[in-house]
């Protein structure tokens, strides 16, 4: 019998298994699916566990969920000073299982012994994290698949800093994951009882209040705020968890009409009224651009389920709405930022802008213009996190923002990971103060390209799932570091940059890099989260014209690259 055999039938067998998962088994009779829900463990990453919700050791359910956080407790109880007494905080956003998966980790970590700080409703990612630094928790847990299909679900594991857990931490819970034998068994306390034994607690508007008052500090012009009568907002939480806080924040800072997408407002597992909930697809924003033009709305705000990502939509001189890139949003935010303190004389010397290697270098430009430096780091969010918690520990630099170009933003420190809420309040001040300038944020920005340079960015993912797909992207890899590209459309390659190996002071990664003409370049690496490859490309040119036909090119290039490889 084969080693995915062997678990296939262990699992069948178990008397105790739960009813839903065993009538899903009972069905399976495709060899290639019980061999690719049960070949391997569902890989847990730098971010934690992501998957499809299903019967399998290669599936999210609540055994690989116990198993998980078992593993997790053991670590914490091994290596956090005090970690049973300072607890870990748990969070869920609006997904299929996502309330019952929070409450079976919590059961596991009250069965280890520590104390659980369990929010009672839906909540954002950045909540998350501002409540574990808040409270000076060990740990924080975070049950999202932040804007992936409906049928998938994660399981975010987050350090005592308020950060995704970097590289190191996640391997060395990796090692107490494996030494679980069987996660069929792996104990849980239930809600009832760890509330009993004063094991788990629960969390609610203080938490949220206290982070509010956090993000109000951050207003740059309050009192201009109030005096807009005429300002409007169209804001969507595409059925997530944002839809509370969005509004409370943007309320509390004195804007007066926000125009809510009703359809959408309610949490809906499925999210039914849009293909996908992703802030990063623009068919993601009809319904809130239809509310726009009626409203006569300024500015188009929409959240993904988990309230980390932001996509913003703003009117062109057609008096169309545009969406704006991640890149574009970020690259507005920067220069607003940087123009306000400066202008206000709170821009201090030694301020860093922290940013991803795929993300956009118009915001080093920008930067560079108010003396700012600019830092790279992988992509991942929890990679910025870390820079920001070296240089707070160091005083080297002062963090000023960070972004990437996947729509995630930081503007606050006092939370540790992007977040949708800070970036949804400030791109509203920011669109509030252009008005005032008789400009919208589409104008802005095409003033930022012609002081700065067209930089035209794009993304294509190809999707290959499960076993056969892992070795499909892996022989695209191959190839690209076996085969030396002199060009890439009709631009000459200038250098080739191989992350693997750990260059520029990072920790090693599976991204190339080619860096072309005049400032353009093409990434790609596989995703860590998602069965896909993905192709980042960003082209710079004088005028538009010659950016976007750089950028087809390259994106041409990319298409016959991937269609030729066998």
């Amino acid at each position: 019998m084969n080693t995915y055999q062997a678990v296939y039938h262990r699992w069948l067998k178990c008397e105790d298994l739960d009813p839903s998962l065993k009538q899903e088994l009972n069905h399976l009779s495709d060899e290639t699916e019980i061999e690719e829900r049960f070949y391997r463990h569902l890989e847990f990453g730098t971010g934690g566990l992501r998957g499809v919700i299903g019967a399998g050791i290669n599936r999210i359910n609540i055994y690989t969920v116990r198993r998980a956080t078992e593993g997790l407790a053991r670590y914490l109880r091994k290596n956090v000073q005090d970690a049973e007494a300072r607890g870990v905080v748990i969070a869920y956003d609006s997904r299929h299982m996502s309330a019952e998966f929070a409450g079976e980790a919590a059961g596991v970590l009250a069965q280890n012994g520590i104390k659980v700080f369990l929010f009672q409703e839906l909540t954002p990612t950045p909540i998350l994290s501002f409540a574990v630094r808040y409270l000076g928790a060990a740990a924080g847990i975070v049950i999202t698949a932040s804007h992936n299909p409906p049928e998938y679900n994660g399981y975010k594991v987050y350090g005592g800093d308020g950060g995704q857990i970097p590289p190191i931490t996640a391997n060395l819970i990796l090692e107490e994951i494996n030494g679980v034998e069987n996660e069929l068994l792996v104990k849980a306390l239930s809600k009832e009882e760890g509330i009993e034994k004063n094991r788990i607690f629960f969390l609610g508007e203080d938490i949220v209040q206290a982070y509010t008052n956090r993000l109000l500090s951050l207003s740059l012009q309050p009192d201009r705020i109030k005096q807009l009568d005429d300002f409007h907002i169209v804001y969507t939480s595409l059925h997530g968890a944002g839809n509370k806080p969005v509004r409370k924040v943007l309320k509390e800072l004195g804007f007066a009409h926000v125009h809510v997408v009703r359809e959408q407002e309610r949490p809906d597992p499925n999210f039914s009224t849009i293909s996908s909930p992703n802030p990063e697809d623009q068919k993601a924003f009809e319904m809130a651009i239809k509310l726009a033009h009626r409203v006569n709305a300024d500015i188009v705000l929409g959240t993904d389920p988990d309230a980390d990502r932001v996509g913003v939509a703003a009117r062109n001189s057609d008096g169309w709405y545009v969406v704006l890139n991640g890149n574009q949003t970020g690259v507005l935010l920067l220069h607003f930022l940087l123009e306000q303190r400066k202008a206000c004389g709170k821009l201090p010397a030694n301020g860093v802008v922290l940013k991803t290697i795929v993300t956009s270098d118009l915001g080093r430009w920008i930067a560079a213009s108010y003396n700012v430096t600019t830092v790279d780091t992988l992509t991942g969010f929890k990679y910025i996190g870390e820079k920001m918690n070296e240089y707070e520990q160091t005083g080297e630099y002062t963090f000023l923002f960070g972004f990437e170009e996947s729509y995630g933003y930081l503007i606050g420190d006092f939370v540790r990971d992007k977040d949708a809420v800070q970036a949804a309040m400030m791109a509203s001040e920011m669109a509030a103060y252009y008005k005032t300038k008789g400009l919208t944020l589409y104008d802005a920005l095409q003033q930022i390209y012609e002081t700065y340079g067209y930089f035209l960015e794009d993304l294509t993912s190809f999707t290959f799932a499960g076993k056969q797909g892992l070795e499909k992207m892996e022989q695209i890899m191959n190839r690209l570091r076996r085969e030396v590209l002199s060009t890439i459309g009709n631009q000459q390659v200038k250098n080739v940059i191989d992350y693997l190996p750990g260059v520029h002071g990072l920790p090693p990664s599976n991204v190339l890099k080619y860096v072309l003409e005049e400032g353009s370049w093409l990434a790609v690496r596989p995703s860590g989260t998602e069965p896909k490859i993905k192709f980042y490309f960003s082209a710079v040119g004088s005028t538009y014209a010659e950016a976007e036909s750089k950028l087809q090119q390259m994106k041409s290039f990319v298409s016959a690259l991937v269609n030729s490889t066998a």
